[in-house]
Protein backbone atom coordinates (compact mmCIF):
# COMPACT_ATOMS: atom_id res chain seq x y z
CA UNK A 1 0.00 0.00 0.00
CA UNK A 2 1.39 3.48 -0.64
CA UNK A 3 -1.18 5.72 0.51
CA UNK A 4 0.97 7.80 3.09
CA UNK A 5 -0.50 9.11 6.55
CA UNK A 6 -1.67 12.33 7.48
CA UNK A 7 0.79 14.71 7.95
CA UNK A 8 0.23 16.82 11.07
CA UNK A 9 1.61 20.10 9.34
CA UNK A 10 -1.48 21.80 9.58
CA UNK A 11 -3.41 20.28 12.15
CA UNK A 12 -4.71 22.18 15.03
CA UNK A 13 -7.83 20.49 16.10
CA UNK A 14 -7.30 17.06 17.46
CA UNK A 15 -6.07 16.21 20.51
CA UNK A 16 -3.99 13.62 19.21
CA UNK A 17 -0.17 13.94 18.44
CA UNK A 18 3.04 12.59 16.63
CA UNK A 19 3.91 10.26 19.01
CA UNK A 20 7.94 10.58 20.98
CA UNK A 21 9.98 8.30 18.79
CA UNK A 22 10.59 6.43 21.72
CA UNK A 23 7.05 5.60 21.53
CA UNK A 24 7.09 4.94 18.16
CA UNK A 25 9.93 2.02 18.66
CA UNK A 26 8.25 0.74 21.56
CA UNK A 27 4.87 0.32 19.93
CA UNK A 28 6.19 -1.86 16.57
CA UNK A 29 8.02 -3.98 19.14
CA UNK A 30 5.54 -4.96 21.02
CA UNK A 31 2.54 -5.01 18.35
CA UNK A 32 1.68 -8.77 18.51
CA UNK A 33 1.26 -8.89 22.07
CA UNK A 34 -1.66 -9.15 24.13
CA UNK A 35 -2.43 -7.62 27.39
CA UNK A 36 -5.28 -9.02 27.40
CA UNK A 37 -4.05 -12.21 27.66
CA UNK A 38 -1.41 -11.62 30.78
CA UNK A 39 -0.75 -15.27 31.75
CA UNK A 40 0.59 -15.96 27.90
CA UNK A 41 2.42 -12.65 27.30
CA UNK A 42 3.39 -11.51 31.05
CA UNK A 43 6.12 -9.20 29.72
CA UNK A 44 3.37 -6.78 28.33
CA UNK A 45 1.65 -7.30 31.73
CA UNK A 46 4.37 -5.77 33.58
CA UNK A 47 4.91 -3.23 31.18
CA UNK A 48 1.02 -2.45 32.04
CA UNK A 49 1.85 -2.51 35.89
CA UNK A 50 4.63 -0.07 35.10
CA UNK A 51 2.53 2.23 33.18
CA UNK A 52 0.33 2.18 35.92
CA UNK A 53 2.54 3.02 38.50
CA UNK A 54 3.66 5.79 36.89
CA UNK A 55 0.38 7.16 35.58
CA UNK A 56 -0.61 7.14 39.62
CA UNK A 57 2.62 9.06 40.36
CA UNK A 58 0.86 11.88 38.13
CA UNK A 59 -1.95 11.84 39.41
CA UNK A 60 -0.90 11.65 42.84
CA UNK A 61 -2.81 7.98 43.74
CA UNK A 62 -0.48 6.20 46.06
CA UNK A 63 -1.45 3.04 45.31
CA UNK A 64 -2.84 2.99 41.78
CA UNK A 65 -5.00 0.23 40.01
CA UNK A 66 -6.07 0.38 36.64
CA UNK A 67 -5.18 -0.48 33.00
CA UNK A 68 -4.28 0.93 29.98
CA UNK A 69 -7.11 1.48 27.83
CA UNK A 70 -7.97 2.47 24.14
CA UNK A 71 -8.64 6.15 25.34
CA UNK A 72 -11.11 8.14 27.43
CA UNK A 73 -13.94 6.72 25.78
CA UNK A 74 -13.53 3.20 27.40
CA UNK A 75 -12.15 4.82 30.23
CA UNK A 76 -15.49 6.88 30.84
CA UNK A 77 -18.19 3.40 30.05
CA UNK A 78 -15.93 1.71 32.60
CA UNK A 79 -16.15 4.43 35.22
CA UNK A 80 -19.80 4.80 35.09
CA UNK A 81 -19.66 0.48 34.46
CA UNK A 82 -18.59 0.48 38.02
CA UNK A 83 -20.40 3.19 39.40
CA UNK A 84 -24.03 1.53 37.95
CA UNK A 85 -22.60 -1.69 39.52
CA UNK A 86 -21.77 -0.19 43.00
CA UNK A 87 -25.35 1.47 43.28
CA UNK A 88 -27.59 0.49 45.40
CA UNK A 89 -30.77 1.54 43.00
CA UNK A 90 -32.50 0.11 40.11
CA UNK A 91 -32.27 3.25 38.95
CA UNK A 92 -29.33 5.06 38.67
CA UNK A 93 -28.46 8.34 36.88
CA UNK A 94 -24.96 9.93 36.35
CA UNK A 95 -24.85 13.59 36.51
CA UNK A 96 -21.89 15.36 34.27
CA UNK A 97 -21.99 19.01 33.39
CA UNK A 98 -22.93 19.99 29.38
CA UNK A 99 -18.79 20.49 29.12
CA UNK A 100 -18.42 16.74 29.64
CA UNK A 101 -17.52 14.29 26.78
CA UNK A 102 -19.98 12.82 24.29
CA UNK A 103 -18.53 9.14 25.32
CA UNK A 104 -20.69 9.54 28.74
CA UNK A 105 -24.05 9.87 26.29
CA UNK A 106 -22.84 6.28 25.33
CA UNK A 107 -22.19 5.34 28.00
CA UNK A 108 -25.85 5.95 29.12
CA UNK A 109 -27.10 4.22 25.97
CA UNK A 110 -24.63 1.46 26.84
CA UNK A 111 -25.76 0.92 30.26
CA UNK A 112 -29.65 2.03 30.68
CA UNK A 113 -27.85 4.69 32.90
CA UNK A 114 -30.22 8.51 33.67
CA UNK A 115 -27.51 10.63 32.09
CA UNK A 116 -28.28 14.49 33.64
CA UNK A 117 -26.62 17.12 32.32
CA UNK A 118 -25.87 20.56 34.14
CA UNK A 119 -25.37 23.88 32.76
CA UNK A 120 -21.91 24.95 32.77
CA UNK A 121 -21.40 29.15 34.20
CA UNK A 122 -19.91 31.87 31.81
CA UNK A 123 -16.51 30.31 32.70
CA UNK A 124 -17.33 27.29 31.17
CA UNK A 125 -17.64 25.50 34.31
CA UNK A 126 -20.12 23.30 35.81
CA UNK A 127 -23.13 25.12 38.28
CA UNK A 128 -22.88 23.97 41.64
CA UNK A 129 -25.98 24.82 42.42
CA UNK A 130 -27.52 23.36 39.66
CA UNK A 131 -25.27 19.90 40.19
CA UNK A 132 -26.56 19.96 44.22
CA UNK A 133 -29.93 20.47 42.60
CA UNK A 134 -29.58 17.28 39.95
CA UNK A 135 -28.11 14.77 42.64
CA UNK A 136 -30.45 12.90 44.55
CA UNK A 137 -30.28 9.03 46.53
CA UNK A 138 -30.44 7.66 42.84
CA UNK A 139 -26.90 9.29 41.98
CA UNK A 140 -24.72 6.43 41.18
CA UNK A 141 -21.78 8.87 39.84
CA UNK A 142 -20.75 12.86 39.81
CA UNK A 143 -18.23 13.53 36.75
CA UNK A 144 -15.83 16.50 36.76
CA UNK A 145 -13.60 17.11 33.95
CA UNK A 146 -9.93 18.47 33.96
CA UNK A 147 -9.43 19.41 30.94
CA UNK A 148 -12.65 20.01 28.82
CA UNK A 149 -12.56 19.18 25.11
CA UNK A 150 -14.28 22.61 23.81
CA UNK A 151 -12.12 25.73 26.19
CA UNK A 152 -9.13 23.64 28.38
CA UNK A 153 -11.46 24.21 31.67
CA UNK A 154 -10.82 22.50 34.38
CA UNK A 155 -13.91 21.92 36.92
CA UNK A 156 -13.50 22.54 40.47
CA UNK A 157 -12.81 18.61 41.59
CA UNK A 158 -13.07 18.93 45.65
CA UNK A 159 -16.46 20.73 45.51
CA UNK A 160 -17.88 18.10 43.06
CA UNK A 161 -16.47 15.50 45.59
CA UNK A 162 -18.33 17.40 47.88
CA UNK A 163 -21.69 16.56 46.49
CA UNK A 164 -20.85 13.47 44.92
CA UNK A 165 -20.24 12.14 49.14
CA UNK A 166 -23.46 13.95 49.78
CA UNK A 167 -25.32 11.35 48.50
CA UNK A 168 -22.82 8.33 48.69
CA UNK A 169 -22.16 8.72 45.51
CA UNK A 170 -18.86 8.06 43.39
CA UNK A 171 -17.13 10.90 41.65
CA UNK A 172 -15.08 10.43 38.24
CA UNK A 173 -12.69 12.73 36.71
CA UNK A 174 -12.12 12.83 33.01
CA UNK A 175 -8.64 14.06 32.96
CA UNK A 176 -7.94 12.44 29.32
CA UNK A 177 -6.48 15.06 27.72
CA UNK A 178 -5.50 17.31 30.53
CA UNK A 179 -3.66 14.67 32.57
CA UNK A 180 -0.72 15.14 31.42
CA UNK A 181 -0.32 19.16 31.57
CA UNK A 182 -2.35 20.09 35.14
CA UNK A 183 0.80 18.42 37.09
CA UNK A 184 2.47 21.28 36.26
CA UNK A 185 -0.33 24.09 37.07
CA UNK A 186 -2.46 25.20 40.52
CA UNK A 187 -5.10 23.80 39.91
CA UNK A 188 -6.33 20.56 42.04
CA UNK A 189 -8.04 18.02 39.82
CA UNK A 190 -6.65 14.52 41.32
CA UNK A 191 -6.77 12.01 43.56
CA UNK A 192 -4.47 13.75 46.21
CA UNK A 193 -6.96 16.72 46.31
CA UNK A 194 -10.68 15.53 45.99
CA UNK A 195 -12.30 11.91 46.73
CA UNK A 196 -11.87 11.17 43.10
CA UNK A 197 -12.93 7.46 42.60
CA UNK A 198 -11.83 6.78 39.13
CA UNK A 199 -9.81 8.54 36.58
CA UNK A 200 -9.18 8.71 32.80
CA UNK A 201 -6.22 9.74 31.46
CA UNK A 202 -4.61 9.23 28.15
CA UNK A 203 -1.02 8.72 27.41
CA UNK A 204 -1.95 9.03 23.61
CA UNK A 205 -2.60 12.62 23.90
CA UNK A 206 -0.46 15.16 25.83
CA UNK A 207 1.39 12.06 26.92
CA UNK A 208 2.67 11.38 23.35
CA UNK A 209 2.36 7.67 23.04
CA UNK A 210 1.26 5.93 20.02
CA UNK A 211 -2.45 5.53 19.36
CA UNK A 212 -4.27 3.62 21.16
CA UNK A 213 -3.31 3.95 24.76
CA UNK A 214 -5.87 5.60 27.05
CA UNK A 215 -5.93 5.03 31.03
CA UNK A 216 -8.32 4.20 33.43
CA UNK A 217 -7.42 4.74 37.24
CA UNK A 218 -9.39 3.70 40.20
CA UNK A 219 -8.09 4.69 44.21
CA UNK A 220 -9.24 0.98 44.83
CA UNK A 221 -8.32 -1.50 43.13
CA UNK A 222 -11.91 -3.58 44.41
CA UNK A 223 -13.53 -1.55 42.47
CA UNK A 224 -12.10 -3.04 39.40
CA UNK A 225 -14.05 -6.11 40.61
CA UNK A 226 -16.98 -4.23 39.56
CA UNK A 227 -15.96 -5.32 35.92
CA UNK A 228 -14.11 -8.52 36.15
CA UNK A 229 -15.66 -11.62 33.89
CA UNK A 230 -14.46 -15.20 34.51
CA UNK A 231 -12.18 -16.04 31.22
CA UNK A 232 -11.84 -19.64 31.46
CA UNK A 233 -10.33 -20.21 27.72
CA UNK A 234 -7.32 -18.23 28.94
CA UNK A 235 -4.18 -18.69 30.83
CA UNK A 236 -5.28 -15.55 33.46
CA UNK A 237 -9.07 -16.76 34.69
CA UNK A 238 -10.79 -13.27 35.00
CA UNK A 239 -10.40 -9.83 32.72
CA UNK A 240 -11.91 -6.20 34.22
CA UNK A 241 -11.38 -4.47 30.92
CA UNK A 242 -13.73 -3.14 28.42
CA UNK A 243 -12.21 -5.03 24.52
CA UNK A 244 -10.59 -8.50 25.18
CA UNK A 245 -7.90 -8.63 22.93
CA UNK A 246 -5.24 -5.65 22.70
CA UNK A 247 -2.51 -4.89 20.84
CA UNK A 248 0.43 -4.91 23.90
CA UNK A 249 1.69 -0.94 21.61
CA UNK A 250 -0.29 1.20 23.35
CA UNK A 251 0.65 -0.11 26.67
CA UNK A 252 4.71 -0.15 25.49
CA UNK A 253 4.85 3.02 24.06
CA UNK A 254 3.16 4.82 26.94
CA UNK A 255 5.43 3.62 29.44
CA UNK A 256 8.42 4.53 26.51
CA UNK A 257 7.23 7.85 26.20
CA UNK A 258 6.74 8.71 29.99
CA UNK A 259 10.34 6.89 30.82
CA UNK A 260 11.56 9.82 28.48
CA UNK A 261 9.21 12.48 29.31
CA UNK A 262 8.01 12.44 32.84
CA UNK A 263 8.27 15.03 34.67
CA UNK A 264 10.96 17.18 33.04
CA UNK A 265 10.25 16.54 29.62
CA UNK A 266 6.54 17.21 30.11
CA UNK A 267 7.16 19.90 31.64
CA UNK A 268 8.71 22.16 29.11
CA UNK A 269 6.09 21.08 26.78
CA UNK A 270 3.48 22.67 28.51
CA UNK A 271 5.04 25.74 28.96
CA UNK A 272 5.91 25.56 24.95
CA UNK A 273 2.04 24.90 24.26
CA UNK A 274 1.01 26.82 27.14
CA UNK A 275 3.28 29.76 25.18
CA UNK A 276 2.17 29.11 21.69
CA UNK A 277 -1.42 28.98 22.79
CA UNK A 278 -1.38 32.40 24.57
CA UNK A 279 0.30 33.95 21.51
CA UNK A 280 -2.61 32.90 19.21
CA UNK A 281 -5.33 34.22 21.66
CA UNK A 282 -3.32 37.55 21.79
CA UNK A 283 -2.71 37.38 17.79
CA UNK A 284 -6.80 36.95 17.38
CA UNK A 285 -7.83 39.22 20.27
CA UNK A 286 -5.48 42.15 18.62
CA UNK A 287 -7.21 41.08 14.66
CA UNK A 288 -10.73 42.10 16.58
CA UNK A 289 -11.89 38.62 17.89
CA UNK A 290 -13.37 37.55 20.69
CA UNK A 291 -10.99 34.90 22.43
CA UNK A 292 -12.21 32.97 25.40
CA UNK A 293 -8.95 32.91 28.17
CA UNK A 294 -6.81 30.01 27.14
CA UNK A 295 -6.20 28.47 30.78
CA UNK A 296 -4.74 25.04 29.03
CA UNK A 297 -3.22 24.77 25.77
CA UNK A 298 -6.93 25.19 24.05
CA UNK A 299 -7.73 28.58 22.33
CA UNK A 300 -11.41 28.88 21.39
CA UNK A 301 -12.31 32.39 19.05
CA UNK A 302 -15.68 33.82 17.60
CA UNK A 303 -13.91 33.77 13.95
CA UNK A 304 -16.82 34.44 11.35
CA UNK A 305 -18.23 31.03 9.72
CA UNK A 306 -16.85 32.06 5.91
CA UNK A 307 -13.30 32.88 7.70
CA UNK A 308 -13.38 29.07 9.33
CA UNK A 309 -14.39 27.72 5.57
CA UNK A 310 -11.88 29.45 4.12
CA UNK A 311 -9.60 28.35 6.55
CA UNK A 312 -10.30 24.93 6.06
CA UNK A 313 -10.15 24.98 2.52
CA UNK A 314 -6.44 26.06 3.05
CA UNK A 315 -6.12 23.09 4.43
CA UNK A 316 -6.68 23.95 8.01
CA UNK A 317 -7.74 20.94 10.11
CA UNK A 318 -9.91 22.95 12.68
CA UNK A 319 -12.58 22.57 14.59
CA UNK A 320 -15.56 24.61 16.33
CA UNK A 321 -16.84 24.16 19.42
CA UNK A 322 -20.47 23.49 20.22
CA UNK A 323 -21.93 27.04 19.64
CA UNK A 324 -19.55 27.80 16.63
CA UNK A 325 -16.09 29.28 17.62
CA UNK A 326 -12.76 28.45 15.85
CA UNK A 327 -10.99 25.69 18.33
CA UNK A 328 -7.18 25.66 18.58
CA UNK A 329 -5.61 22.47 20.56
CA UNK A 330 -2.08 23.18 21.00
CA UNK A 331 -0.63 20.04 21.13
CA UNK A 332 3.47 19.00 20.93
CA UNK A 333 3.30 18.98 17.29
CA UNK A 334 1.93 22.47 17.03
CA UNK A 335 4.76 24.98 16.56
CA UNK A 336 4.75 28.81 16.94
CA UNK A 337 5.50 28.78 13.17
CA UNK A 338 2.92 26.70 12.23
CA UNK A 339 0.31 28.89 13.82
CA UNK A 340 2.13 32.09 12.39
CA UNK A 341 1.34 30.40 9.19
CA UNK A 342 -1.97 30.09 10.69
CA UNK A 343 -2.77 34.08 11.59
CA UNK A 344 -0.63 34.52 8.13
CA UNK A 345 -3.50 33.14 6.20
CA UNK A 346 -6.48 34.21 8.40
CA UNK A 347 -5.01 38.00 7.54
CA UNK A 348 -5.17 37.16 3.60
CA UNK A 349 -8.79 36.08 3.94
CA UNK A 350 -9.98 38.90 6.17
CA UNK A 351 -8.12 41.36 3.50
CA UNK A 352 -9.49 39.79 0.49
CA UNK A 353 -13.02 40.03 2.43
CA UNK A 354 -12.65 43.64 3.01
CA UNK A 355 -11.76 44.89 -0.50
CA UNK A 356 -15.12 45.92 -2.43
CA UNK A 357 -16.03 44.11 -5.54
CA UNK A 358 -16.37 46.57 -8.55
CA UNK A 359 -19.68 46.78 -10.19
CA UNK A 360 -20.11 46.40 -13.68
CA UNK A 361 -21.21 49.82 -14.16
Amino acid sequence: MQIEPQAFARVLSSMCTKPHPVAREAAERFLATNPGDPGTYPTISALEEEAIATLGEITGLEDPAGYVASGGTEANIQAVRIARERAETRRPNVVMPESGHFSFQKAANLLGVELRVVPTDDRHRPNLEATRASVDDDTALVVGVAGTTEYGRVDPIPELGEIARSVDALLHVDAAWGGFVLPFTDYEWHFGHAPVDTMAIDPHKMGQAAVPAGGLLVRDCDLLDELGVDTPYLESTSQATLIGTRSGAGVASAVAAMEELWPAGYRSQYVRSQNNAEWLADALEKRGYRVVDPTLPLVAADVPESTFEALRAKGWRISRTATGELRVVCMPHVTREMLAEFVADLDRLEVRASVPIPSDG
